[in-house]
């Protein structure tokens, strides 16, 4: 944690915190930027593991494209002891279940049946979470059942990342929206998280804070699009040999929005 603030500690498990802002820490590039999303969702894991008891031990933590969900569910994996998948579209059911239980090194069983079995059962004896993220690819009738009896053959906890609509998704299915414990909504990006970014994709760089919040508003305060515009912005001041940026340095119009291109005409 080299040139970290007094502030930032290390918690007995490993896990970096900012006391001062009280929002966990990512490390980038032998840096940490305190991004608000990765707190949110390691305060979400914490709060479904510390649950009361007969309470359910499923949650959801959703938002759109960009927003750093895979970012803060790559970074609990430490902090939390996590497991974690990403689930791909062209899988089936036995696919799902083989890469759950090469997570958990496991060699596999043959069946679906025996898979399910094998996952609840260490997941119970380890108590450790288990992060499921693009779970919108899960919204079938198929497929989230196997989600259903994974958590019934453990009871431990289980956390759906997804899209923006995910939580409308899951209202199809009673027997898994019932079992949710809480419903968690990442948040879009900050001038100040901007500025943090900044001083990790744009090192030695004074850039001036009009900038910064042209860089937000053209992201759309999508986390991606803004780490995608400020190695724009370096890139730029690298080709004028500049050591200090502002508005009039960049044309902001050409910032990445996230917008297809109009199309050209000849």
């Amino acid at each position: 944690m080299k040139n970290a603030p007094p502030s930032v500690v290390r918690d007995p498990g490993g896990a970096i915190r900012d006391e001062e802002s009280m929002t966990y820490l990512e490390p980038i590039n032998n840096s940490v930027a305190p991004l608000r999303n990765v707190g949110a969702l390691n305060e979400l894991i914490d709060r479904v593991q510390h649950r009361g008891p007969n309470l359910p031990g499923m949650a959801c933590f959703y938002g759109p494209s960009g927003y750093g969900k895979t970012t803060a569910a790559a970074w609990n994996v430490n902090a939390s002891s996590a497991h974690h998948i990403e689930v791909k579209s062209v899988w089936s059911r036995k696919h799902f279940c083989a890469a759950i239980v090469k997570e958990l090194a496991l060699p596999p069983a043959r069946t679906l049946a025996g898979m399910v079995e094998q996952i609840g059962e260490e997941l119970s004896k380890t108590g450790r979470p288990l992060l499921i993220d693009e779970a919108d690819l899960l919204a079938s009738d198929a497929s989230i059942k196997v989600v259903k009896d994974i958590y019934e053959s453990c009871h431990g906890t289980i956390i759906l990342i997804g899209e923006e609509t995910l939580p409308q998704q899951l209202t199809r299915w009673e027997r898994v929206h019932g079992r949710m414990l809480d419903w968690v909504a990442a948040q879009p990006a900050d001038l100040r998280e901007v500025g943090l970014l900044a001083q990790i994709h744009c090192p030695g760089l004074d850039i001036e804070p009009a900038l910064l919040g042209a860089v937000l508003k053209q992201s759309n305060a999508s986390m991606r699009r803004i780490c995608v515009n400020l190695q724009g912005i370096t890139e730029q001041a690298r080709k004028k040999g500049l050591r200090k940026v502002g508005l009039s340095d960049c044309d902001v119009a050409r910032f990445f929005t996230g917008s297809a291109p109009a199309p050209r005409r000849f």
